[in-house]
């Protein structure tokens, strides 16, 4: 005679292996379907830039813009090979009458700024008839006026920042907290100087002099980038490369800068071509939802995976 408890115990497991089975399928389905769906977007997101990237015609002449915004750093927003390539995209194309260099920037990277200083001359050089005038929205300070500098003229606000023509290295020290807490420092090194500034021990003095005159070429380095840019322009006087900012108004007065102005006045006064077409590359927004939309799919195929295994708990 059949065990009615037994009997039970079955139809349960059964029931249970039933659930646990539509679960995982109904997870693999919505796997799948965001699968498609995320290609799809892709794709669709490709195809939209693609478009856009060629949308960069002058129907009779224009104005070519291109857009340094943010800190100077090597593969960010405002980085040389992006900056670089919008300017000798609008350098090189046929209808443009002027390229704006439009600036907010507090600086960063002087290797950055210096890669596009020397770019910008050596497409002004190149293209002669091309003029490149900068504007400065907010700000164009340290490496952000670095660039500026090589412009043919710097247009500004009244009360834009310019200037903070200097450089610094900082960071923080601990040496003396690592006592108190009575942490031991241990570092091995083969070279002198490989644990150079290290923040967790006293400052060298020959150290703290080595970087003392590194900084110090850099900033000559700068110095006459703005010489050479500025010209007999530039009003020279105390301070004005120890790295203090004046207002628009003020640059002006020193040399910094040309003429109040923004883009739109440059565009329509200066090159005579009121229609503005943007050159600045833009963000691959394709592969930024891709690398997102793959690190979704990546967690929703692990959580199949793993209750795709036993279906008893």
């Amino acid at each position: 005679m059949a065990d009615p408890g037994n009997d039970r115990t079955l139809f349960e497991q059964l029931a249970r292996d039933m659930l646990d089975e539509r679960r995982r399928a109904r997870r693999w389905s919505v796997f799948f379907k965001l699968l498609t769906f995320g290609i799809v977007l892709v794709a669709l997101l490709a195809a939209a830039a693609a478009t856009r990237s060629h949308d960069r015609t002058c129907l009779d002449k224009c104005t070519a813009l291109v857009e340094l915004r943010g800190e100077l750093e090597a593969g960010g927003r405002a980085g040389a090979d992006r900056i670089n390539a919008g300017l000798q995209a609008a350098f090189t194309h046929g209808g443009v009458a002027g390229v704006i260099l439009r600036i907010n920037s507090p600086g960063g990277s002087p290797v950055q700024a210096g890669q596009i200083y020397d770019e910008v001359k050596r497409l002004r050089a190149a293209h002669p008839k091309t003029r490149l005038v900068a504007v400065v929205d907010e700000m164009a300070a340290s490496g952000g006026y670095y660039v500026a500098a090589a412009a043919d003229e710097i247009y500004v606000d009244k009360a834009s920042i310019v200037g903070s023509i200097g450089v610094i290295m900082d960071g923080f020290g601990f040496p003396g907290a690592l006592e108190k807490l009575g942490v031991e420092r241990r570092v091995v090194t083969a070279g002198e100087n490989k644990a150079f500034m290290d923040p967790f021990s006293p400052v060298d003095p020959k150290q703290r002099a080595y970087v003392q005159q590194m900084l110090d070429e850099i900033h000559t380095q700068f110095i006459d980038a703005v010489k050479a840019g500025r010209g007999d322009r530039l009003h020279e006087m105390p301070g004005m490369f120890s790295g203090l900012v004046w207002h628009g108004a003020k640059a002006i007065e020193l040399g910094l800068a040309d003429k109040l102005g923004n883009a739109e006045a440059v565009a329509r006064d200066v090159f005579e071509a009121e229609e503005i077409v943007d050159f600045t590359p833009e963000d691959n927004l394709a592969e930024r939802v891709a690398r997102r939309f793959g690190a979704t799919l990546a967690g929703q195929l692990g959580i199949a995976l793993r209750q795709g295994g036993s279906g008893v708990r």
